[in-house]
C-alpha cells in the first residue's frame, strides 16, 4: 500500500478497505493500520464521518479505526453513540472490541447495556471489552454483566467470560 511517491492518502487507504469484502481480510486491516499509524485529525474526521455512513462496511470501518487510533475523548461519543443506535450485530461487535482497545471506563454502561444483546457475537464482543473497561478495583455493574456472561449459552462466549473473570482475579 506503500507508494513510491510518498504516503498513501487518507482517502486511498479508505477505499482500499472499504473494497475488501472481508472483514478480516488481509488488505482490509493492513489499510486500518496504516491509518491508525498516522494518529492525526484528518484521519480522525474521515473515521467519524465512516461512523455516520449509509453502509454498515463504512459505519464498522469507521469504528475499527477508531478503535485504536486515539483521540479516545472524541472518539468515545461517537461509540457509544452507535453502541445506542446501531441496529446490525457487526458493528455493534467492532464497537465494542473497540471500546475493550480504549480501556475507557466511560464506556461501561454502554457495554453492560449490549451484554444482553440476543445476538451471541455482540455478547462476545461484550465479553471481550468488560475486562478492559471494569476498572480497578472492578465496578460493581460491570463485574456482575461478566460474570453473567461466563454462563451464557454461547459456549465462546461463555469461555471469554471466564477468561475476562481469570484475568481479573475474580470468581
Amino acid at each position: 500500500m506503500a507508494s513510491i511517491g510518498g504516503p498513501v492518502s487518507v482517502a486511498s487507504l479508505i477505499e482500499a478497505a472499504l473494497e475488501d469484502p472481508d472483514h478480516d481480510g488481509a488488505v482490509r486491516w493492513q489499510a486500518i493500520t496504516l491509518l491508525q499509524q498516522r494518529g492525526d485529525l484528518e484521519t480522525f474526521t474521515a473515521a467519524r464521518r465512516l461512523c455516520a455512513g449509509e453502509t454498515e462496511a463504512e459505519r464498522m470501518l469507521g469504528v475499527d479505526i477508531l478503535g485504536r487510533l486515539g483521540f479516545t475523548d472524541r472518539s468515545l461519543p461517537v461509540l457509544r453513540f452507535l453502541a445506542a443506535a446501531e441496529d446490525d450485530p457487526m458493528v455493534l461487535y467492532s464497537v465494542l472490541i473497540a471500546f475493550g482497545h480504549m480501556r475507557d471506563r466511560r464506556a461501561l454502561p454502554s457495554v453492560i447495556e449490549l451484554s444482553e444483546h440476543p445476538d451471541a457475537g455482540v455478547r462476545y464482543g461484550a465479553a471481550y471489552a468488560l475486562p478492559n473497561i471494569v476498572g480497578r478495583p472492578p465496578d460493581p455493574a460491570g463485574l456482575d454483566a461478566l460474570r453473567r456472561l461466563t454462563s451464557d449459552p454461547d459456549e465462546d462466549v461463555a469461555d471469554w467470560a471466564c477468561l475476562g473473570m481469570t484475568l481479573l482475579g475474580s470468581r
